[in-house]
């Protein structure tokens, strides 16, 4: 087992933030977030890609701005991030949404110029009311996923994601009603790296495509995984994305029909561009055959896919004095919560796996690395009654910039009405 290290900060630099800002704190590297867009931009096309930032992995307006400055277009999974997004500067005609219910104000949205892909049979209908005549796109469910976990596999029988394939000739049936122009066909088989199921899901969504006489867009979704652990492998973005680039330019010459790509990373363009910082407040064991844990100042409320799904993410002890020794430890959330493991077993929330760290004493910093995508996003906010950590950028010529201050007991309760 090795030990890991920190990705972007230095035990200097952690320890400035900390002490400038406390606390749990995510830190954020632009020049990484620019690197990893840069990446995304590249993704190998035939005629044309559009590049979306699936929001919901991180929201943070300075995010938005940043990715938007570098050419991607985002990509929403609610009307509230439509509205978040648009908040943020971005143009609505930059912006598509895919969501699990029902738009509420489709009509408004659709005529601001935001995009819209009905990921049911009940959502196309009603987009048909709302808008008859209109363009829109569909997700379909080919039936194929690839990821982790069956809880990051967002294709197949096991999700609910998406109109399943067998079910395409009531979507015809809904069009005709209403008039609707299908434009756009939208898939996603999950958080995986496969470049072979890649390569076949785009074969099957071609063929749907095919059925589809007005459709100009073929998306296929994100789930580019990346290694966040040590061994773990990263989507070569180039490896993935030729073979479908391929794929497109043989459809267009077998029919005359040039589709433009899209994709909607997250993950990938988030995971290890930011860390979460936070201090070591007690550390304990369970006896000689037992384990030893660190106690850190954060948890759930911080990072919950470790409770959530079993993920990993790399933990690094930052040692004021460091001994030279390792130590292997559990490490535990501030919630009292028997769930709040932050070093579960692989793939199994209930599992414990110590991890190798330098020994480490109360007061330490501890960094949680990989915290960029669904985590300040995606936590068990205020449980405990703890409140939202501060979000901090790391400039790329070096300067701390605070994006989001930490939130107050007051601003927690504020809705409450006695």
């Amino acid at each position: 087992m090795e030990i890991e290290k920190l990705h972007f900060l230095t035990p200097d630099l952690a320890k400035k933030i900390a002490e400038e800002f406390s606390t749990p704190c995510y830190v954020y590297s632009e020049s990484a977030l620019i690197e990893q867009a840069r990446k995304v931009l590249a993704f190998p096309n035939a005629f044309g890609i559009t590049p979306r930032y699936a929001m919901k992995a991180a929201s943070n307006a300075n995010i938005l701005r940043l990715f938007n400055s570098l050419g991607l277009h985002f990509d929403a999974s609610s009307e509230f991030e439509v509205e978040r997004a648009m908040l943020a500067g971005i143009e609505p005609s930059r912006i598509s949404l895919s969501s699990q219910q029902k738009a509420g104000d489709i009509a408004k949205l659709n005529a601001l110029g935001v995009k819209y892909n009905a990921c049911s049979l009940l959502q196309l209908e009603d987009f048909g009311r709302r808008v008859p005549n209109g363009e829109v796109g569909v997700r379909i469910n080919p039936g194929l996923g690839s990821g982790g976990t069956n809880r990051t596999n967002v294709g197949g029988p096991a999700s609910s994601f998406g109109i399943w394939h067998e079910y395409i000739p009531q979507i015809f049936e809904t069009a005709k009603k209403y008039g609707l122009k299908i434009v756009r066909i939208h898939t996603h088989i999950g958080s995986g790296s496969d470049p072979k199921v890649w390569q076949k899901v785009a074969k099957m969504s071609l063929d749907t495509v095919r059925r589809f006489e007005d459709v100009k867009i073929l998306n296929m979704g994100g789930g580019f995984k990346v290694g966040r652990m040590i061994g773990e492998k990263s989507t070569d973005l180039q490896e993935v994305g030729k073979p479908v680039a391929d794929l497109v330019k043989n459809f267009a010459d077998e029919t005359g029909r040039k589709l433009h790509f899209e994709i909607e990373p997250g993950t990938f363009l988030l995971a290890n561009c930011a860390c979460l910082l936070t201090t070591i407040q007690d550390i304990c064991d369970t006896g000689a055959d037992g384990y030893t844990f660190l106690k850190l100042n954060s948890g759930m409320t911080e990072i919950l896919r470790p409770s959530l799904y079993g993920a990993q993410h790399p933990i690094v002890a930052i040692p004021q004095n460091p001994t030279g020794k390792a130590v292997s430890y559990i490490v535990s959330g501030h919630c009292c919560e028997s769930g709040d493991i932050l070093t579960p077993a692989a793939g199994d929330p209930e599992g414990l796996s110590p991890r190798l760290m330098q020994e480490a004493k109360i007061g330490d910093l501890c960094a949680i690395e990989g915290a960029g995508a669904y985590c300040s996003s995606m936590p068990a906010k205020n449980y405990n009654s703890y409140p939202e950590a501060c979000e901090v950028m790391l400039k790329a010529d070096g300067s701390l910039k605070l994006i989001r201050r930490r939130q107050t007991l007051e601003q927690i309760i504020q809705n409450e009405i006695l």
